[in-house]
């Protein structure tokens, strides 16, 4: 419970007491204690939800007891605000749920890239309590203009993320993100590529990894599961690849074996006969060994092993994401010269990526008639909607026959006006 208390005055004065001329009055004798005079005269005390002792002092008593009352309020209807850890850097509290949080593996670098360059030079040091909405509001509007719509959201889930665990630490009473709206994210519709296109980059990539190439386009799988596949993974004779890791490779530091990218993505995908005999030939050229590389698919009990990873770099070690994307690059400009020697129309778009083989998959199956569920579960998307989201305009359309359904209930309905007869 709330109190004030009077610090100058003694409420349970000894015999030996000595009696205050300065505030006594002909009703009321009060006498002085030891800190007579000293600092503001109105202690306003009380326990937090820990049950630990707080304080705070005032020069007039009208102000202790209206603080006095706020605090109780909020104590009553749960909402009260620890003042200590209000003013906590916005920094000091990032830094505790970063580490706290339960994060996936390839999510640690975002958060850690977003907090850095895009939020601690704007909040780092500010007290957590004093950055209002409208702060919020101008640096959406001042990253916007050096990220683009789809690259601001990461940076303010992270934001966002870090004033709810405030608010639940008791530090706020009230998270300034709420209603803040971002810029919109819209996106052209997806444009898969060109049977040529892929066939030209499957060509144009070097042995070693050309398999892995031909596999993420005849089975959709992203590029960590791809480099993540293991000899015992596939299943020559049912022609089917098993997904249940990927390779993560973080921006420093070596690659190591993590789990899917969700529970979805826990998979068997079936495999045409030309990528199950690419990956047979691959294998023959360039026989499987074990790698010793970190395992993390077990986040209680990480251990070291050989892995058997069926694609090694040229130093027959994990494929690490720098050394892969200049050899991507080079694919791509070898893939477009080769095309244009052909004198095809075609071309590979220059910032293309292996994942816009795992959207050639999806088209080939959005065409072949597939349902949005069966091109989910292939692709491994936690929800269907994530699907129908990116592929929606690749599905056929059907005639809109909406206004005939109308029609033929309606048609013998008369009209409320008559028909003007013209002579």
């Amino acid at each position: 419970m709330a109190e004030v208390v009077d610090r100058w005055h003694l409420s349970r004065p000894p015999a030996s007491a000595r009696r205050c001329a300065e505030h006594s009055t002909k009703t009321k004798t009060v006498y002085a204690g030891k800190e007579h005079g000293r600092g503001k005269r109105w202690l306003v005390r009380w326990r937090d939800l820990n049950g630990e002792q707080c304080k705070e002092s005032y020069e007039k008593k009208t102000k202790a007891d209206s603080r006095a009352s706020a605090i109780q309020a909020d104590l009553d209807r749960g909402q009260y605000v620890d003042p200590k850890a209000a003013k906590e850097s916005f920094r000091a509290v990032a830094e505790r749920w970063r580490t706290s949080a339960v994060h996936a593996d390839t999510t640690v670098p975002k958060v850690e890239r977003a907090l850095r360059l895009h939020i601690y030079p704007t909040f780092g040091d500010r007290p957590i309590a004093s950055i209002q909405r409208s702060e919020i509001r101008a640096w959406v509007k001042d990253r916007s203009r050096v990220l683009k719509p789809n690259s601001l959201r990461g940076p303010y889930n992270v934001l966002s993320a870090v004033f709810k665990a405030a608010v639940y630490d008791g530090a706020l009473r009230a998270t300034p993100c709420h209603e803040i709206v971002l810029p919109d994210d819209r996106k052209p519709d997806l444009v898969p590529l060109e049977p040529e296109a892929v066939n030209a980059l499957v060509a144009a990539t070097p042995d070693r990894y050309r398999a892995a190439v031909l596999l993420a386009a005849a089975s959709g799988l992203r590029q960590g599961e791809v480099f993540g596949i293991e000899v015992g993974h596939i299943n020559f004779l049912r022609r089917t690849v098993r997904v249940g890791q990927q390779l993560v490779g973080p921006d420093k530091g070596v690659p190591y074996i993590g789990e899917p990218k969700t529970h979805e993505s826990y998979r068997t995908v079936p495999l045409a006969q030309s990528a199950v005999d690419a990956l047979a030939a691959h294998l023959a050229q360039f026989p499987a060994r074990g790698v010793r590389v970190e395992d993390r698919t077990d986040r209680q009990k990480p251990t070291h092993r050989a892995a058997r990873l069926v694609f090694l770099s040229e130093r027959t070690d994990t494929i690490r994401r720098g050394s892969w994307a200049k050899v991507w690059a080079r694919t791509v400009k070898r893939a477009n010269a080769a095309l244009e020697t052909a004198g095809s129309d075609v071309r590979v778009p220059v910032d293309t990526t292996m994942h816009d083989l795992r959207h050639f998959y999806a088209s080939l199956l959005i065409a072949a008639g597939q349902s949005p569920k069966t091109v989910q579960k292939r692709l491994g998307h936690a929800k269907p909607s994530i699907t129908l989201d990116i592929y929606t305009h690749l599905w056929p359309k059907e005639d809109d026959a909406t206004a005939a359904v109308v029609e033929s209930v309606l048609a013998s309905v008369p009209p409320l006006c008559p028909v003007e007869v013209v002579r």
